[in-house]
């Protein structure tokens, strides 16, 4: 069991760093001359990365731009939670109890990664001809499965050690 324990640990925190990194990272759309996140473009001139506003208008709806924005900041807290909420739920609650407050927290920062991917993948860059998705929108798919198989794995324990 005490190796269960610690995959399940390790597990959540590769799904916390790969929210992190999705999350800060700049590189949700990437061409050869720009990279672009949720929070800010960078362009290449003159051997140098600029960092510049993100454009407005309808290319980039606010509204959809802060959506993104807070469901993967909330992506991030309810994953960071959930760790210790495991590691506290470990030394105090029941055999029955012990994994479902964990389970939740882990399910909601999936839903949170799930919804600001969706968002941008739905509302951003469509008319564009050049670039493409960058590693960070890639790792926000990944630790959106690994956050949903974590959440899973919480709930599983929870039936079986009842």
């Amino acid at each position: 069991m005490l190796i269960l324990l610690a995959a399940i640990f390790v597990l959540h925190i590769i799904g916390i760093i790969l929210l992190l990194v999705a999350t800060i990272d700049n590189a949700w759309w990437v061409t050869d001359n720009m990279a672009t996140d949720v929070w800010a473009r960078w362009i290449y001139q003159n051997g140098a990365w600029n960092y510049t506003d993100l454009p407005t208008g309808s290319h980039y709806p606010q509204d959809y731009l802060q959506a993104v924005q807070a469901s993967s900041v909330l992506a991030c807290i309810f994953s960071i939670l959930g760790i210790f909420v495991f590691v506290a739920q470990l030394f105090t609650l029941s055999k029955g109890q012990r994994f479902t407050i964990s389970g939740i927290f882990q399910f909601v920062a999936c839903l949170c990664i799930m919804i600001a991917a969706s968002i941008y993948t739905d509302r951003f860059h469509i008319d564009e001809n050049f670039g493409q998705y960058g590693h960070c929108f890639i790792l926000a798919w990944i630790s959106f499965a690994i956050t949903f198989i974590s959440s899973i794995i919480y709930f599983v324990l929870r039936k079986k050690t009842a």
